[in-house]
């Protein structure tokens, strides 16, 4: 049994790395469920474990896409910048707002990028020209990017890469590998946090992240072949089972006995 939840657990990291170089993300949506059938671990546990895998699912990511020349580092800077404001925001809102509120403001948020993703014909190649407004565009990427995050556990790529294509206008390619560059301090943090607490398996983690590096490079390769108008749509598709997944654990929250 023992060597079948390894095997599984090296398999999610495949599936998450993949993912990773395919849109740009970290992979949570793969991990988490796969832990938590896997390794019986709680929701909690799986979600910190699934950060300290991101942390290496990210660096083998990034330096994928950064071997390609399609990483902005000045451009993370600044989503970094205000992806750490906003998930204070988002913490701080999570504590106050109803909890049946919180699923929709994704779903909206979600729903509000398919559809402006399919009224702008995605491109390639589009150089990013750092200015004032610009700039001040990629923080304010950063800061929404943390508040859903804070909010609702989900964002990273999710909203960094539409955020990048549609806010700053770069090509497809350089915002998923931006993106992916975003989220390295952001898990580390987290992964600090969490391993304080003892809340977090880092030996699952470092499996799931070896999984990753080997399947990282093949999503990459597999985003540079397809077409950015196929990229969209995958992507989109993809948004769509993140919508599913957030449906499906808040129909399983309301289901909850009330102590």
């Amino acid at each position: 049994m023992r060597a079948r939840a390894t095997a599984l657990v090296l398999l999610t990291g495949a599936a998450a790395g993949f993912l990773a170089g395919l849109f740009g993300v970290g992979g949570g949506l793969v991990i988490v469920p796969a832990l938590m059938a896997a390794l019986g671990m709680d929701q909690r546990r799986a979600a910190a474990t699934s950060l300290a895998a991101i942390v290496l699912t990210a660096a083998v990511g990034s330096v994928s896409y950064g071997l390609r020349g399609q990483v902005h580092p000045l451009a993370a800077a600044g989503l970094v910048a205000g992806s750490l404001v906003g998930a204070q925001i988002g913490t701080r809102l999570l504590r106050r707002l109803p909890a049946a509120v919180l699923p929709w403001i994704f779903i909206a948020f979600a729903g509000f990028v398919i559809v402006s993703q399919q009224l702008r014909a995605p491109v390639r190649e589009a150089a990013l020209v750092l200015d004032a407004p610009r700039g001040a565009a990629l923080v304010g990427v950063g800061l929404l990017a943390g508040i859903l995050s804070g909010l609702v556990g989900v964002g990273g790529g999710a909203v960094i890469v539409p955020g990048l294509e549609l806010v700053v206008g770069v090509g497809d390619l350089m915002a998923r590998g931006t993106s992916l560059l975003v989220m390295i301090p952001t898990a580390i943090a987290g992964t600090r946090s969490n391993a304080r607490h003892g809340v977090v398996d880092l030996r699952a983690g470092l499996l799931v992240g070896a999984g990753a590096a080997v399947a990282a490079p093949a999503g990459t390769a597999t985003a540079a072949l397809v077409s950015p108008a196929t990229g969209n749509l995958l992507f989109s598709l993809f948004l769509l089972a993140v919508v599913a997944g957030t449906l499906r654990r808040e129909r399983a929250r309301r289901r909850q006995p009330r102590l």
